[in-house]
């Protein structure tokens, strides 16, 4: 299959070697330009870690050159890139085409939905609760794939259209999906804004000062608390939409086959196995300034609709917002443009589950 992947970050490299490792068609699309700047001019690929070779993906110089006669569509970039990728993308996506994001969040899927109802186009959109790989860019030509999920969920949007989306992710990337109800769902399975929240209140002043520190060494018992805390409350907003998703402990028992047992533990076992990865060195990290707006934001709008106590998410968005100096509530560009404003649970699930109201005639 020809594939078209929008982003080029660890995980767009990673997928791209990934998908041309077995036997696909590779289409790479940088939104800037330097993601592929190397590899528009001849350079190959490489890839090492869980699989190993190199390969020589095509590169588009625009998303309509990406999107073109591609089979499928994957967007792998973080949640603040989401809206301008699919803004991009939109114009240019057909029937028979089918979508993929690589990572779902801030339901994203259903903005994309919007833009294509708004030119009477549908497709199935398969969004993933998290990445199938972990990867770390080592430079616009070399990637590590460090890990292979062995399962994760997915749900298309619409919901009639699962079969083809679990299909299409089955046949890129193996039997590893599990379906999931809807992509309201998968857009609270992600586990990285209440872990990743807690390690970088914990670890705050590691960050700033650039240190060199583990993170699952320093997942301790207290920052497992306010994780484990925190989830809850996203445990809370998806049971209140009666969505069943799995807690943390699941999500790296799944992940990397640890016994389920308590969260600290579970982090002392899986440093034991593998060490690092190493923590954010930087305050402009990912960990706060997307997971933020994009996950921990979202949850707390989510929790308004359901009617749900989120005030450990509020608590943590003030409180970092007053950190890093900035208004994350300011900062989801998605939630302002998904029409939810005096929704209700169900008709918010009606969206979730069948896409934007095709435009009338």
């Amino acid at each position: 299959m020809k594939v078209a992947i929008l982003g080029t970050g660890g995980i767009g490299l990673a997928t791209a070697a990934w998908l041309a490792h077995h036997g696909h068609v590779p289409v790479l699309w940088s939104p800037s330009g330097a993601g592929t700047r190397e590899l528009a001019a001849g350079e190959s690929l490489r890839y090492s870690g869980k699989i190993e070779g190199e390969c020589r993906p095509e590169v588009a110089s625009s998303a309509a050159g990406a999107v073109a006669d591609a089979d499928v569509i994957l967007v792998a970039v973080p949640g603040n890139g989401h809206r301008t990728v699919m803004e991009a993308a939109a114009p240019h996506i057909r029937p028979g085409q089918v979508v993929v994001i690589s990572s779902l969040c801030s339901l994203s899927a259903l903005y994309l939905s919007r833009l294509l109802a708004e030119r009477g186009v549908e497709v199935p959109i398969a969004t993933w609760g998290t990445t199938v790989l972990t990867a770390r860019r080592r430079s616009g030509t070399e990637v590590a794939i460090m890990t292979v999920r062995t399962s994760l969920h997915v749900a298309t949007l619409p919901v009639s259209q699962a079969a083809v989306g679990i299909e299409t992710c089955r046949t890129l990337f193996g039997d590893r999906f599990l379906a999931q109800s809807d992509v309201l769902a998968t857009s609270l399975i992600n586990i990285n804004p209440v872990a990743h929240l807690g390690l970088a209140l914990g670890n705050l002043t590691r960050i700033e000062r650039g240190e060199n520190w583990p993170q699952y060494h320093y997942m301790t018992d207290s920052v497992s608390r306010l994780i484990t805390t925190l989830d809850h409350e996203r445990l809370a907003v998806a049971d209140a939409f009666g969505l069943r998703i799995h807690p943390i402990e699941e999500h790296f028992h799944r992940s990397f086959d640890v016994p389920m047992t308590d969260l600290a533990e579970i982090a002392r076992t899986i440093h034991a196995r593998r060490g690092g990865p190493p923590g954010p060195t930087s305050l402009d990290t990912r960990f706060i300034l997307e997971d933020v707006p994009y996950g921990l934001v979202f949850a707390e709008a989510m929790g308004k609709i359901a009617g749900v106590d989120t005030s450990v998410h509020a608590a943590a968005i003030t409180l970092v917002s007053a950190i890093w100096g900035r208004d994350f509530r300011a900062e989801n560009d998605l939630l302002p443009v998904l029409g939810l404003d005096g929704l209700s649970k169900d008709e918010l699930l009606q969206r979730a589950r069948h896409g934007w109201p095709a435009a009338k005639a």
